[in-house]
């Protein structure tokens, strides 16, 4: 990235996807698919949230309710938002989805 680029502020990814599956190794690869595109945006020049980084494994925890509230709030502060594939299953993406096109975010939908 350009110094100029720099001067100006990374621009903040969120990445949305699912996290929950019906079995620990199908959450675990929503964990490291999700990881594994974290680490493409970073790599080209972004900051980026990861929430199946930064809270993957507490289940149990707290309740839901905060972790969807937490998400939600960290879509309203990117700059991009990025879909990962299967997002559709996951009401919690969905919800960030719909949240991210309310408020004129640019999205990216990941391929398959």
């Amino acid at each position: 990235m350009e110094k100029k680029e720099m001067e100006k502020g990374m621009k903040v990814v969120f990445i949305a996807g699912p996290y929950k599956a019906p079995t620990i190794y199908q959450t675990m690869w929503n964990i490291m698919e999700a990881r594994r595109i974290a680490l493409k945006y970073w790599a080209l020049g972004y900051a980026v949230i990861c929430p199946h980084s930064n809270s993957g494994l507490f289940d149990g925890g707290i309740r839901e309710e905060p972790w969807y509230a937490g998400d939600q709030e960290f879509v309203r502060r990117s700059d991009i938002v990025v879909a990962m594939h299967g997002w559709r299953n996951s009401k919690g993406a969905t919800a960030e989805i719909e949240l991210a096109k309310e408020l004129g975010k640019h999205i990216i939908f990941e391929k398959e």
